[in-house]
């Protein structure tokens, strides 16, 4: 009974365990983007245009079969169509849908094509060259496209469930014997059209695994400045609902020769269940904090400024600090050069509020003078935090920032 208690509490033990270190390991993102299906309707619109333009770039596999036509009384045709274009395209029934859990459901209907190619023909009787033209007609396309992500976080995408057909194609023969050709061009339309069928999925599966190769090679940890990097790789597959998908981005600061992180965890945050925009971009605490991290750890908030930059930026200032500077100058620089150093003691601290946000800067400052060969005298020391609130506000398609500066505490030594 004493061994059955001991294995019980010690079970209970170890799931207690998994439970916290699955819960300190858990990542959640700095940056959440959202896209509903106003922008996969507006996506359908904007994007035919580009598609078309990428469809007619595309090289086209070549197309080959072996017919034994019964109405020309041979064993055998050998056909091989090659250099295929497609010169036009309609797709007037295309739909996207978000497929919950899953990814986005791709349905095209009615569409047709006009395309050109060469031919070449071989027989036991005879072979031949020349040119062709193809209108499709119904075609029909249907499928999944799943997205996930790499182990570098780049998206990726599979294509599932593919079906594609299509229903006619009328082919028209030129070159010396084109009235011949034409004349017998409706039987050839059918093992034609079984074999283009044949090859539409592959073809679709190739052009995905295309776009999978230019995502993969996209920039995921960006260089913003001389201080600091910025990854927003995708931390974990999107999150797909029937009303939009959401993508958690890392969204974290780096100092450039540091890709340590911040000694501070991100936590959950959630956008609002609107569906109204085609795009909601959510950014957490987490991401600012580790932007003020980063650049406090990489030196960005230190300044130093000697005598010659003293004089040709801050005393040409008659009221305030400028004056402050301009009678230290006169009692010190004639016989000692000196030195204004600002200094950021703490990370700027960021505090998002609904509407604004504000920012604690704690810092010092402080000005010495040194002789030729003696170490550095303090002449001033000052302590300060610099509170600023900004308040946001989007007016038409600006973003507009308003700032003030609140009073802070300070002490002067």
């Amino acid at each position: 009974m004493m061994c059955t208690k001991m294995v019980q509490v010690l079970w209970g033990c170890f799931l207690l365990w998994n439970l916290y270190i699955s819960s300190a390991q858990t990542i959640y993102p700095g940056i959440k983007a959202r896209a509903t299906q106003r922008a996969l309707d507006y996506g359908i619109q904007a994007g035919m245009e580009m598609i078309e333009q990428m469809v007619k770039e595309r090289n086209i596999q070549d197309l080959k079969g072996s017919e034994s036509p019964e109405f020309l009384k041979i064993y055998y045709v050998n056909y091989h169509f090659i250099n295929i274009k497609i010169n036009a395209f309609a797709l007037p029934n295309t739909s996207l849908a978000f497929v919950p859990g899953v990814g986005i459901r791709a349905l095209i209907n009615h569409g047709t094509a006009n395309i050109s190619t060469d031919w070449e023909i071989k027989s036991p009787l005879f072979q031949d060259t020349g040119g062709a033209d193809l209108f499709l007609s119904g075609v029909y396309f249907t499928g999944i496209v799943v997205l996930a992500q790499d182990d570098f976080g780049h998206p990726i995408l599979k294509l599932q469930d593919c079906y594609a057909q299509v229903s006619h194609n009328d082919i028209s023969f030129s070159g010396e014997l084109s009235v011949l050709y034409n004349s017998f061009a409706e039987p050839m339309e059918k093992p034609i059209l079984k074999n283009l069928n044949k090859m539409l999925c592959p073809i679709i599966t190739s052009e995905v695994e295309a776009v999978n190769a230019n995502l993969s090679r996209l920039e995921v940890l960006r260089k913003i400045d001389n201080y600091t990097l910025l990854d927003y790789s995708l931390i974990s597959s999107p999150e797909i609902t029937e009303n939009y998908i959401d993508l958690n981005l890392k969204g974290v600061f780096y100092p450039l020769e540091n890709l340590t992180d911040p000694p501070f965890s991100s936590v959950p945050f959630v956008l609002p269940e609107h569906n109204d925009s085609m795009i909601y971009i959510g950014i957490s605490e987490y991401f600012f904090k580790s932007a003020s991290y980063a650049y406090f750890t990489a030196g960005a908030f230190n300044v130093t400024l000697t005598t010659e930059e003293i004089f040709s930026h801050l005393i040409r200032n008659s009221q305030g600090l400028g004056n402050m500077l301009s009678r230290i100058a006169e009692l010190y620089i004639l016989s000692q050069p000196f030195m204004v150093q600002v200094l950021a003691t703490q990370p700027p601290v960021v505090n998002l509020l609904p509407g604004n946000f504000t920012l604690d800067i704690p810092a010092s400052f402080v000005i010495l003078t040194q002789s030729k060969n003696s170490t550095a005298e303090t002449i001033v020391s000052m302590d300060f935090v610099a509170s600023t609130n900004v308040a946001l506000a989007i007016l038409g398609q600006r973003l507009i920032c308003s700032l003030s500066l609140n009073r802070s505490p300070q002490s002067i030594v």
